[in-house]
């Protein structure tokens, strides 16, 4: 619910966001994905320029760090995959439905059932 309403209010103060910081918002975002393709072996390596842009983005714009976290699209992808099987696991658990009759109230309803039968069976021949 708190984050229905934090997407709410981000949506309404969208229109009123200075166009410096969007554009802001835009070159970090640009910057993460020029990172993201230059990287090494499975690594991303920040170069010293890499920092500097960073650290004067967010001398410029301190809201800007909730933006500058630099994770790789199959990183994403396994953390929804992994979030599914945890929410399908715990989805699938057995832990409800009709409790188990004891063994010996099952004896008496069949031996109850075979009476019946069997009354039934004397009644009728």
């Amino acid at each position: 619910m708190i984050a229905l309403l934090g997407f709410v209010l981000a949506v309404l103060a969208a229109p009123f966001k200075s166009k410096s910081r969007l554009e802001a918002e835009n070159a970090a975002l640009r910057h993460q994905l020029i990172v993201l393709r230059r990287k090494v072996h499975g690594r991303v390596r920040l170069t010293n320029s890499d920092r500097w842009f960073f650290i004067q983005l967010y001398r410029w714009f301190p809201l800007i760090l909730k933006f500058l976290t630099i994770v790789q699209p199959e990183t994403i992808v396994r953390w929804h995959r992994a979030g599914f099987r945890r929410y399908w696991r715990r989805k699938s658990r057995q832990g409800g439905g009709r409790p188990q009759i004891d063994a010996e109230l099952r004896a008496l309803i069949r031996r109850r059932l075979k009476n019946k039968f069997s009354f039934i069976c004397r009644t009728t021949a």
